[in-house]
């Protein structure tokens, strides 16, 4: 299987994104609960939360923190 990455990311609400992986599939990702300790912490401000870009490979926030798409991918439901 091919490195997985993320081609496309929406802001559902709530914490919840919506996101399009590099094989096609699409999920929706609720990150509420992984949102704890030092860094993810201050993302549950939603002002810091919806302060995302699309890295060549993944999600990435302003402050800096990430995560990876494999674990997006299995955190994820189907849309």
């Amino acid at each position: 299987m091919h490195d997985l990455r993320i081609l496309d990311v929406d802001y559902l609400g709530e914490y919840t994104l919506k996101i399009k992986f590099s094989d096609g599939v699409v999920k929706i990702v609720d990150l509420k609960p992984y949102l704890t300790g030092e860094v993810f912490g201050e993302l549950l401000d939603k002002e810091k939360f919806i302060q995302y870009g699309l890295t060549r490979v993944t999600i990435e926030w302003a402050n800096g923190a990430d995560l990876a798409p494999e674990f997006l991918y299995e955190i994820g439901t189907a849309a």
